[in-house]
């Protein structure tokens, strides 16, 4: 653990919109410290939901920033959350049903009441 991320450290959050920055105090550093202590990144949805509350919370009471407009280029991470959007599967083809299961199950079944 390095000892700058614990000091002034950053959570990045991707969005959609591009990366944005959550300062948190020192204590909710050494948290988020222990949230990302194997990984990097870490997508939403491996988090359970009192650290997606703890997340949220941060963000309702710091507010969030761009890294252009605060200067986080040197700021250390403490660790990066993915915030993918849903992806739409659009129209999917009808899928047929699986014949070959029906097939071999059927003479079974017709053995057994025999």
């Amino acid at each position: 653990m390095s000892i700058d991320k614990l000091l002034g450290g950053a959570l990045r959050i991707l969005t959609p919109l591009g990366p944005r920055y959550l300062q948190p105090t020192f204590f909710q550093r050494l948290y988020l410290l222990w949230i990302f202590r194997n990984f990097q990144t870490l997508p939403v949805k491996v988090l359970t939901p009192f650290q997606l509350r703890f997340i949220e919370t941060i963000g309702q009471k710091h507010g969030f920033a761009q890294s252009s407009l605060h200067g986080f280029e040197d700021t250390p991470i403490l660790g990066t959350l993915e915030q993918r959007p849903p992806v739409d599967g659009g129209e999917m083809p009808p899928r047929r049903p699986n014949t070959s299961v029906a097939d071999a199950v059927s003479p079974f079944a017709a053995n057994q009441r025999s």
